[in-house]
């Protein structure tokens, strides 16, 4: 995304924090971003960097443990934010959609998944019973259900955890939003599954031009199907650049980290490296600006000085990092 493109979302120095028995986790802190109509991103990172929480903090679904300290979400300059709960509630569906990582459980279990799929298009658009139908299987046939005249009266138990996921994306797709968040759409399913599934999401967001953010711990699947790369970890993002950038030249130590451990990236074996150490305990008081510091084989003196913020290391590149690569 250049400058002169309005974004379609802007997220700006987003914080949030959970609250639980065993002390206050700061899960995300001054987390930015922006997503261009039409542009897919990826958000990478390892379990626990954040990625999931901050799509649910877009969407508006964070746990009631959550806490949103600081920040601001923009959808078309709308402060989404300020939105009233039934404002919130009509603009996600509508206007923004998500794909949940585990199909079978986002699904109803006693329910046919058609009636799922027509719930979506009677909330947001009125309409008659036959109309809707209709419009269900528009949706199942725009995903390639094959037969969705039949299948639209299955429950999930009886489809594979493929068509599963295809419900899950007609249904997210069903009012044509303009931003989607499909987070780890392809877990629990087989390769050649995982391949029909994201060209399926391509296909769709670039017919519909729509804005879409990938959250992933797969960076080879980032790089085939991205636009631009958002890195996180342990709830800041590190790195942000377009793709044959990030993976030409990384600048965060982290970013390298992560593409020497992918056996996919590397050109042996031999070569792969795994990253030393764990993400640091979030719920400490004393959690240094670079969270990675602890891990980092660059470390120095001043690494952590108050005020980190990315760096431009190149057009469109920035880096949080005061000793890039």
């Amino acid at each position: 995304m250049t400058s002169t493109t309005p974004p379609l979302l802007s997220v700006r120095d987003l914080t949030v924090d959970f609250r639980t028995r065993h002390g206050t986790v700061h899960v995300l802190e001054n987390v930015s971003f922006d997503l261009a109509p039409g542009e897919i991103i990826g958000i990478v990172g390892e379990s626990g960097s954040g990625k999931s929480v901050t799509a649910f903090a877009i969407m508006g679904i964070l746990d009631k443990a959550a806490r949103i300290l600081s920040g601001d979400i923009r959808f078309e300059n709308r402060d989404v934010m300020a939105m009233s709960p039934r404002a919130r509630d009509l603009w996600r569906g509508k206007e923004a959609s998500i794909i949940f990582q585990n199909p079978r459980t986002a699904l109803n279990p006693i329910r046919p998944v058609g009636d799922q799929i027509a719930d979506v298009i009677a909330r947001h658009t009125p309409a008659a019973p036959a109309e809707v139908k209709a419009r269900v299987l528009q949706a199942m046939r725009q995903v390639r259900i094959p037969d969705p005249e039949k299948r639209m009266s299955a429950y999930p138990f009886e489809l594979s955890g493929g068509l599963c996921q295809r419900i899950g994306i007609a249904a997210a797709l069903a009012c044509e939003p303009r931003l989607l968040i499909a987070d780890e759409p392809t877990t629990g399913l087989d390769v050649t599954t995982q391949a029909v599934i994201m060209d399926l999401i391509r296909d769709v967001a670039r017919a519909g031009n729509l804005g879409t953010v990938l959250i992933t711990h797969d960076l080879a699947l980032a790089s085939e199907y991205c636009d631009r790369i958002v890195v996180m970890h342990a709830g800041h993002v590190v790195e942000t650049a377009p793709v044959a950038e990030l993976f030409a030249r990384p600048r965060h130590p982290y970013t390298t980290g992560l593409l020497g451990s992918v056996p996919s990236l590397v050109e042996s074996v031999h070569d792969l490296r795994a990253i030393p150490g764990s993400l640091p305990d979030l719920r400490r008081s004393d959690l240094p600006p670079c969270r990675f510091a602890d891990r980092c084989p660059r470390h120095q003196p001043g690494c952590e000085a108050p005020g980190l913020r990315p760096e431009p290391a190149g057009p469109n590149h920035l880096v949080a990092c005061r000793y890039p690569l």
